[in-house]
């Protein structure tokens, strides 16, 4: 069975979590020694809990997060919890941050943690009073005996706890006991964040390193013919000119120096086969082709028929741009290769990637790469790539020195790993009584990311799996629709192309979501409630490996409704517009979103969301992903990548515009937490339904319809 994206960072999220239980690395009876039960969490004699961190902390809060799961299993105070990072090794041998999965795959293990380290501490409590264990609670750092009111500190047993057996499968808490998890906690990390005390991956600093910049092939794909450094050599502070696989370094003194110095490279490239690759023709191409033949992921009913003889019959064609990732943090890291290792420190979502791809570049075993992850300022995909990684390794090898490899920002819009442009062809019908009959969606795009191995000659033999791990939001459409067909063309291009912020769902939720708008008004009904009519039954839709809860759709959008007041009278120039979708068969997220036309120009006023995201951790870490993900999004409707004879044409926020404080609206997010095994992702799923919403409310403003992004 072939392994799909998603699945493949969900297993590499997990394979750091299997090591949880029975590992007693650092377990100790010595006296002054603090406690490690597991990889996860020690204890030191002062009481204080220090819990390492497997996932990479980018925003999205989970240096808050999983320390509240550790501490609540534990009963741990979380003013006395200090965190530090896992570093690639034994003990962590996967390390990965992606596919909205942290919080949910590190939900059972890091319990198991708390509650394995908690019972010890029990037994061991129990052991020094000479008392039943059942006599014992936990609370705050203290095993308590209610009937003497005698009370121990965690800190005080961490030498009898050690001698105890770690437990394989310890009880957990149910749920209804619950002190931390739920509860609203201010970010552990927020205060130094904001007053700039954090250090991120550009701010990191080790002895002797030196500052690095690159040239890069102005072409995709392009290669360097021959340099001339004298001139970046007579910048004070530049101490050499490197050709390297990526193109030419300069290495300097401070990163001002090696950026003045580059201004002054003279380098004549070879622009290689893509020179003439423009985005327009490729997105025109593809709208050319959507009208052939196609690779059938999903088909019900007849669909052809269906829409033929349907009383309204509506047929749009979707066009999604490219897209950069754009954080505000560009690409960096520092490597240090000496005595045949290396070592890196890098603001990464992909530690394990950067240390596997690095000690490939250098001819070394994995097990002499060590990655050190920072704090990032902003990933959204980018950083699971481990370019800017493996460069900082291959020129401190060429210096003998460890150095700090900088990307400029231009360098990561115009050679960084892009979202990728794709377009949709939809056809639908409905009936005399304003229901759908037929539903037809064809995505093309470029299936195959360039940061991933591709896919193997045995795997392309099942074209409908990866077309599908292509196209979330086309195949798993959730509609009770009795004729359906979803499709994909293939349509390769040179693009760099990565994993961005909900990587595939953005620009096909644009275009399905915006289709039923159509239809909806095509059958002269409440989108709201066409959405709703759609939705109904409570029995899951199986859609690829997704079963599909149509009841936890119909929930939010629902909520979304009633605290919307939608369908209220907003005036001459303004709309509601309206969008749902279950971001890979798990959260539910509806917008209801609320639009002006100001001289012709969109303005969006107001965004309520419902969202439904399993069990709940900490409602302000939702609140905050799911405002960050409305912002991001609207840079949906502003701005995108073109490119012109192999070149990105734009090089920062100047020609490459982001939402600005005064484009942010009103947010108001309601939480609809529904019961599970464990939690669902945030970071991506708020993203996918907002731009159709926006642009689904311009149309009910002005009857202006959007087809095509940026706006």
């Amino acid at each position: 069975m072939r392994a799909t994206r998603r699945e493949f960072l969900r297993i590499t999220a997990l394979a750091g979590g299997a090591l949880a239980i029975g590992v007693t690395s650092g377990h100790s009876a010595d006296q002054k020694a603090p406690f490690r039960p597991n990889i996860w969490l020690q204890i030191d004699p002062d009481g204080s809990v220090v819990i390492t961190m497997a996932k990479a902390e980018m925003g999205q809060g989970v240096r808050t997060s999983l320390p509240m799961i550790v501490a609540d299993e534990l009963d741990a105070d979380l003013s006395r919890v200090r965190l530090v990072q896992a570093v690639t090794g034994p003990d962590f041998k996967r390390i990965n941050t992606g596919g909205s999965w942290s919080v949910g795959g590190s939900w059972r293990p890091l319990r198991q943690a708390g509650a394995a380290a908690r019972e010890m501490l029990v037994l061991a409590a129990a052991a020094r009073l000479g008392v039943d264990r059942m006599t014992l609670r936990t609370e705050r750092g203290f095993v308590i005996n209610d009937r003497t009111g005698k009370r121990i500190g965690y800190g005080e047993l961490t030498a009898d706890a050690a001698k105890i057996e770690v437990p394989k499968e310890p009880r957990l808490k149910s749920p209804k006991d619950f002190r931390l998890i739920g509860q609203r906690t201010k970010r552990l990390d927020g205060r130094d964040i904001v007053t700039g005390a954090a250090k991120y991956g550009i701010d990191t600093r080790v002895p002797g390193m030196r500052f690095a910049t690159i040239e890069r092939p102005p072409v995709i794909g392009g290669s360097v013919v021959s340099f001339d450094g004298s001139k970046a050599k007579r910048v004070r502070g530049v101490r050499d000119v490197v050709a390297t696989s990526a193109g030419v370094a300069v290495v300097a003194d401070n990163t001002w120096a090696a950026l003045k110095g580059r201004e002054q490279l003279d380098v004549k490239w070879n622009d290689g086969p893509n020179a003439r690759f423009d985005s327009r023709a490729y997105i025109d191409a593809m709208a050319q082709r959507s009208f052939g033949d196609a690779v059938v992921m999903r088909k019900e009913g007849d669909v052809a028929t269906a829409i033929e003889s349907a009383a309204r019959k509506v047929e749009a064609i979707y066009v999604y741009p490219f897209y950069a990732h754009a954080p505000v943090e560009t690409m960096n890291a520092i490597a240090h290769f000496h005595d045949g290792k290396c070592e890196i420190w890098a603001p990464t979502q992909a530690a394990t990637r950067a240390q596997e791809f690095t000690a490939a570049k250098l001819g070394i075993a994995p097990e002499n790469a060590t990655v050190h992850t920072t704090l990032i300022g902003g990933g959204f995909g980018r950083r699971l790539g481990a370019d800017y990684a493996v460069e900082a390794a291959e020129l401190s090898r060429a210096i003998g020195a460890p150095v700090q490899v900088l990307w400029t920002r231009a360098d990561d819009m115009k050679q960084g790993h892009l979202q990728h442009a794709s377009v949709h062809r939809m056809r639908g019908g409905v009936d005399a009584q304003g229901n759908v009959v037929g539903w037809s969606h064809m995505k093309l795009s470029n299936p195959i990311m360039s940061i991933f191995p591709p896919p193997s000659a045995e795997e392309m033999r099942d074209l409908v799996a990866v077309y599908q791990d292509s196209a979330w939001g086309v195949y798993d459409i959730p509609y009770a629709i009795p004729n359906l067909e979803t499709s994909y063309v293939r349509v390769d291009s040179p693009v760099k192309y990565g994993p961005w912020r909900a990587v595939y769902a953005p620009a096909s939720i644009f275009a399905r979501e915006s289709f039923v708008d159509e239809l909806a008004h095509a059958a002269e009904r409440d989108p709201l409630q066409f959405r709703l009519d759609l939705l109904k039954g409570d029995e899951p839709v199986k859609a690829g490996g997704h079963m599909l809860l149509r009841a936890r759709m119909r929930h939010v959008l629902e909520v979304a409704r009633d605290r919307s007041n939608w369908g209220k009278p907003l005036g001459e120039g303004r709309g509601q517009g309206v969008a749902v979708n279950m971001y890979e068969g798990e959260t539910s997220v509806a917008y209801v979103v609320e639009v002006s036309s100001r001289n012709g120009a969109l303005h969006v006023d107001r965004v309520v969301a419902a969202v439904d995201p399993g069990p709940v951790i900490n409602p302000i870490g939702i609140e905050q992903q799911v405002e960050g993900g409305i912002i991001w999004a609207l840079g949906q409707l502003q701005s995108e990548i073109t490119i012109r004879n192999g070149r990105v044409e734009q090089s920062n926020f100047a020609d490459y515009t982001v939402p600005r404080i005064t484009d942010t609206p009103a947010i108001e997010i309601h939480i609809v937490p529904t019961d599970g095994p464990q939690p669902f992702g945030m970071g991506e799923p708020p993203v996918p339904p907002l731009a159709p919403a926006v642009l689904n409310a311009w149309f009910a403003a002005t009857r202006k319809r959007v087809r095509r992004l940026p706006v």
